[in-house]
């Protein structure tokens, strides 16, 4: 099975982020196992276990088959695949539609809304933009080529393009992005309560540990002294829940957001002054940061 490292693939990648599911590989990789004998082997409830096979299973790794017990039928959990090949250089080009749902890409410059209090500030790949801490350049028409943008406080919010047609809904919504906190040139050690909302609906906050710049940004210009590079962080709302990076972050669930055709959706990204720790975000896009791409979008039917 060969895979290509992407966002689209984030059911695969994500069965891998739980060791209790990768000790269930390590068993299965010698016999196939009942639930409740992966259950006891493993010392957790036979209804963990049950979700973590049907995770696997879905994402194409596990196969079941219910066979008569002693006890009645039980699910029988083997492994599909002997091994997974992970393409982390792609050529393929991302669609913009497709029958599995669709990506869009939104550059850190073309938020639809915003509110933010210094420091603050954007730049392109050539030179800043406007003013360095007057939010009054937030709304330079300038803005649009920004691929970095930062402020102390507030938020920015995008409009995702929404292809979706006829009676189609979402099933999964990925957003990646690369993203840390705001200080004063830089603080690797600066935490920051960062949410995300969508549809005015908080799904996830996130404390990032810091503001880096203690060495340079792989994509960053030369010509840039300050804050070098993000984070790159996955932020997944599924049937199940939110996740970022495959960890469970709330109960908020797709079905919840309604995400179907002919339905805005907007993304805020916000550090409320009344946060915990109101460090701040920036933001890059794939002309700054260690990591070439912009806001990118997956919506999965």
């Amino acid at each position: 099975m060969k895979l290509d490292v992407t966002t689209r693939n984030m059911n695969v990648l994500e069965c891998f982020s739980s060791e209790t599911r990768v000790r269930m590989i390590e068993l299965l990789n010698a016999n196939p196992y009942n639930i409740g004998e992966l259950a006891e082997a493993l010392g957790v409830s036979s209804a963990i276990i049950t979700k973590h096979i049907q995770k696997m299973e879905e994402a194409g790794i596990i196969a079941t088959e219910t066979m008569v017990g002693k006890r009645g039928t039980q699910k029988r959990c083997s492994l599909k695949v002997d091994r997974i090949e992970l393409v982390l250089l792609t050529n393929e080009e991302e669609k913009p539609r497709g029958q599995a749902g669709f990506t869009v890409d939104l550059p850190i410059g073309q938020y639809v809304r915003y509110e933010v209090r210094p420091t603050c500030g954007l730049a392109s790949a050539d030179k800043r933009i406007g003013m360095m801490d007057d939010p009054r350049y937030f709304d330079d028409p300038e803005r649009t080529t920004a691929e970095h943008l930062w402020f102390a406080s507030g938020y920015v919010e995008y409009r995702i393009p929404n292809y979706l047609v006829g009676q189609e809904s979402a099933s999964r919504l990925t957003i990646s992005l690369e993203i840390c906190s705001e200080a004063p040139q830089y603080n690797e050690h600066w935490p920051s309560d960062i949410t995300f909302s969508i549809n005015g609906t908080e799904v996830a906050t996130w404390t990032c540990p810091g503001d880096f710049g203690h060495k340079r940004g792989q994509y960053t210009p030369e010509w840039w002294t300050d804050t070098q590079y993000g984070l790159l962080k996955v932020l997944s709302i599924t049937d199940e829940g939110t996740f970022i990076d495959g960890v469970r972050c709330s109960d908020v669930t797709i079905h919840q957001l309604n995400v179907k055709a002919g339905q805005e959706l907007l993304l805020r990204i916000a550090c409320p002054e009344t946060a915990a720790n109101c460090g701040g975000v920036s933001l890059f896009g794939k002309g700054f940061g260690n990591y070439p791409q912009d806001i990118r979008v997956v919506v999965s039917l």
